[in-house]
């Protein structure tokens, strides 16, 4: 209990610099490229206050490293393109009472609430004594190899698409898009439930599996695919993709 007290005061403290920064900067969606660097901020510092260190737990931290400064860097270059404050921001910038004031709970504190959650079996495995590689070890590296591949190439070929001017306005609809109109959401979901697998060398380490069951949940039913699919409804192009294409999990309709 007080492993999970001190995270929570990291974070805490991490995210109210990142508030203080978006309201100078007047762009709450800031907090997206900050999102996968705090999980290097909770990786790095259970780690090191843990003070065990073995082959097992570096390699962990080693695939949170590689994940968030990934995403990090990616989210921030997408930024820096598009300019100003991301669509689904700026629409809460515009509509919300006290704005401030909700945008410091609704979307700051609740994301370090999130990132408390999703974490666990980070800083669960930096403060357990030390293990050897089992089986699970090994089903995680493969989990995380193949999530951070998915994520990766459907990136990759988003950006190529949106590159291009001919394609201005269309969707994409080919490559790993063509079987879930999601692949760097599921990546993701693939690459924490990786993560996860090396806390299930602990005793008691199943309890974590609540943190890759939240973000699988967050990017498939509340904050991923719903609110991304929402400005697409109502297109015809977007219907017909919707009917062929499966949403989250590759070519399962129903997932």
């Amino acid at each position: 209990m007080s492993h999970i007290l001190e995270i929570s005061v990291v974070i805490l403290i991490y995210m109210i610099l990142v508030f203080v920064l978006a309201q100078l900067l007047k762009d709450n969606s800031i907090v997206d490229i900050f999102w996968g660097f705090g999980f290097l901020l909770v990786a790095g510092y259970s780690l090191i206050s843990g003070g065990n260190y073995d082959l097992h737990k570096i390699i962990m931290n080693l695939c949170v490293t590689i994940w968030g400064l990934r995403l990090g860097i990616y989210i921030l270059v997408r930024a820096i393109r598009r300019g100003g404050e991301d669509f689904r921001y700026r629409a809460w910038r515009d509509t919300w009472k006290y704005f401030v004031l909700r945008s410091f709970f609704q979307i700051f504190m609740l994301q370090g609430l999130f990132m408390l959650i999703i974490a666990l079996p980070v800083y669960y495995v930096n403060y357990s004594s030390n293990s050897e590689f089992g089986p699970f070890s090994f089903l995680g590296i493969a989990l995380f190899i193949a999530g951070l591949i998915f994520e990766t190439i459907g990136d990759f070929q988003m950006n190529v698409f949106k590159r291009n001017p001919e394609n201005n306005g269309k969707l994409m609809t080919t490559g790993l898009w063509s079987i879930t109109r999601h692949p760097n959401y599921f990546g993701e979901t693939l690459i924490w439930w990786g993560i996860s697998m090396f806390a299930l060398n602990y005793p008691r380490g199943w309890m974590t599996l609540a943190g890759p069951l939240v973000i699988t949940l967050l990017l498939r039913f509340v904050s991923g695919v719903p609110m991304l699919e929402a400005k697409y409804k109502g297109r015809p192009d977007w219907e017909a993709y919707e009917m062929k294409t499966a949403p989250f999990v590759p070519f399962m309709k129903f997932l």
